[in-house]
């Protein structure tokens, strides 16, 4: 082989390494940007927890004033019909 298909040889192959190295820095920073933006969608669903967990705190007692109410006027519903129907169940 002659010289100079060596010397062109190693500087091919050279210039494949410094690519693949160049590849590898990117992939890199790629997966890089990638943890840090999991790391931020972390937080974010995190936030999002604790901001669910404070309204369903404030609206516990609300619900449970609507269910007293509903449970309230179901039983006043249900005297009702106990006092209209009391006379045909009762009657001889």
């Amino acid at each position: 082989m002659a010289d100079d298909q060596v010397v062109r040889l190693l500087e091919e192959l050279r210039d494949l390494a410094r690519e693949q190295a160049a590849r590898q820095q990117h992939v890199l920073s790629v997966q890089e940007q990638m943890v840090a933006n999991q790391n931020q969608a972390i937080a974010n669903q995190r936030e999002a927890v604790d901001a669910q967990r404070k309204a369903l705190r404030r609206l516990r007692p609300v619900l449970a004033g609507i269910l007293g109410l509903i449970v309230v006027i179901l039983l006043i519903m249900l005297w009702l019909v106990i006092r209209m129907a009391a006379p045909y169940l009762w009657r001889h």
